[in-house]
């Protein structure tokens, strides 16, 4: 390899190049330090039996899938979708149930200030049967909304959430939504949404950031505000979208009345585990909680034969 040509760099900036031997991992050092795979309940239906993990059968030394039986712990999770597919709803409800359970839950508000978030979350408890005042103070907000300096500081904002690490011990933190972090400047989204995903990654989190989709985005692709790149970077992405049925034909296919609005969910990878790979119907009930249905294929079989019949 030549030598490096100074007149390339500033005279400032030039150093001899270095191996820097702290980033090298060998696999089975790497593997001592990892995490083990496993599920945390979400308290949204029909969602924790949609990710597993491989595993082999002592018996038969066959490859079997197991249910991992719920997201996967210490994964940063991106929650995208246009207005009313239920985003919101479902941070709520994986919020209520893990501070119900005794663990400490972050809830980073920045659309709406922390007091109105709190009358949602009451909401979401009492229609999951669970008394909230019993887990209330499980629950941290920071409340990004009505605080200009956190929301557009970002040094302030880790510097505050590293404080409520140390001080509660949370394992887990909602940020909703983190597109409302980069208004203005979707040139830095990418930038943003990385270095919230390290400082997750730090702190050994299992985190859901929630990502608005503008009004032109396709429903069904994970893009949101920032574009296809933010998907990238998290563990995870959830698309959640809705369509109107307009046409007879949309109709049959979604086994729907013309005026129905249907919404859907899928899972758009997961590099720490296995996961269903469908689309799902979601349905959001008349008290404000998400249901992650059949997918399209059950669904269009179960109107095919009720067609059949009649």
């Amino acid at each position: 390899m030549g030598k490096v040509d100074r007149k390339y760099y500033h005279e400032e900036e030039y150093h001899k190049p270095e191996v820097i031997k702290e980033a090298i991992w060998l696999g089975k050092e790497a593997l001592q330090k990892a995490p083990k795979i496993e599920g945390v309940p979400t308290g949204i239906e029909g969602l924790d039996n949609l990710f597993f993990k491989a595993e082999l059968d002592p018996k038969t030394s066959k490859v079997v899938k197991k249910t991992l039986g719920g997201i996967p712990k210490y994964a940063v999770i991106n929650l995208t979708g246009a207005s009313d597919t239920g985003k919101s709803l479902m941070v709520e409800q994986f919020t209520v149930k893990r501070a119900s359970e005794g663990e400490k839950v972050v809830f980073v508000t920045v659309e709406s200030p922390a007091p109105f978030v709190v009358i949602g979350l009451k909401e979401r408890a009492t229609a999951m049967g669970i008394k909230f005042e019993e887990f209330e103070d499980n629950i941290i907000l920071i409340d990004a909304a009505s605080n200009h300096r956190i929301r557009n500081n970002l040094p302030d904002m880790f510097e505050t959430l590293a404080y409520i690490y140390r001080t509660y011990n949370p394992n887990y933190t909602i940020i909703d939504s983190i597109t409302g972090l980069f208004e203005a400047k979707e040139m830095l989204a990418r930038q943003i949404v990385r270095q919230f995903f390290n400082f997750m990654k730090k702190w050994y989190q299992t985190a859901i950031f929630v990502s608005q989709k503008r009004s032109g985005h396709e429903e069904l692709s994970a893009e949101a505000a920032g574009g296809y790149a933010v998907s990238h970077i998290v563990d995870c992405t959830f698309v959640a979208a809705k369509q109107l049925i307009l046409t007879p034909y949309e109709a049959r296919l979604y086994g729907a009345s013309i005026g129905d609005l249907v919404r859907f969910f899928r899972i758009d990878g997961c590099r720490l585990c296995g996961h269903d790979t469908r689309l799902h119907f979601m349905e959001i009930t008349e008290l404000g909680l998400v249901k992650i249905g059949p997918t399209l294929a059950e669904k269009r079989k179960s109107t095919y034969r009720k067609e059949g019949k009649d």
